[in-house]
């Protein structure tokens, strides 16, 4: 009896080890794929429309629980402004969080959730300056989750979604603030060891 106990714990030791939600040490990889902005500037909304979204999303995980980065640029199309920055061809929205998250212990797929902080900007230029002669840098916060899916049981690939809250990006000329609230999509992989 002793034996099949300990040849149990063993084998289940091993199986749910091999698992990618069971791994060491996490490493990520992702890029944003779109950003939705819902936000409103003074209770309306404003016809700026997200348009190419690139930059990095990067984390590490140890035993579960991870750090990581946020880092990407979104360019607006300016054409579609509707009374503001028509001739600027180049206007975006830079978002940098840093964020802590867990790893969900679920065998079969790698489930995360997190909580992030930083900042978000307006970057381009206008009349030969730069946006930060017009605007201020706001903070911000989201939440996020991924899914990972093993493709073998060191490496998946997990899609992502972000909901962030960005509601003070400030005028320096009369204190308007802008809401650029709203929410980024990801796709990335992770390498499990």
């Amino acid at each position: 009896m002793k034996k099949i106990i300990l040849t149990v714990f063993a084998a289940s030791s091993l199986l749910l080890y091999s698992t990618p939600s069971f791994a060491l040490v996490s490493v990520s990889v992702g890029i944003p794929m779109s950003q939705a902005i819902t936000g409103k500037i003074a209770g309306r909304s404003y016809g700026m429309a997200p348009d190419k979204t690139g930059g990095y999303f990067l984390g590490v995980s140890f035993l579960s629980i991870g750090l990581g980065i946020d880092s990407y640029t979104t360019k607006f199309k300016t054409g579609d402004c509707k009374g503001c920055w028509e001739a600027e061809v180049d206007a975006g929205l830079k978002t940098n969080m840093t964020n802590i998250f867990y790893q969900l212990p679920v065998p079969v797929v790698n489930l995360i959730i997190g909580l992030g902080t930083g900042t978000t900007e307006f970057v381009g230029t206008s009349e030969g300056k730069d946006f930060s002669a017009y605007f201020d840098k706001g903070s911000a916060t989201q939440w996020y989750t991924s899914i990972g899916f093993p493709i073998i049981p060191l490496f998946d690939i997990h899609l992502s979604y972000r909901s962030i809250t960005s509601k003070n990006i400030a005028s320096k000329y009369d204190g308007e603030k802008y809401d650029n609230s709203g929410s980024v999509t990801g796709v990335g992989f992770a390498f499990n060891f």
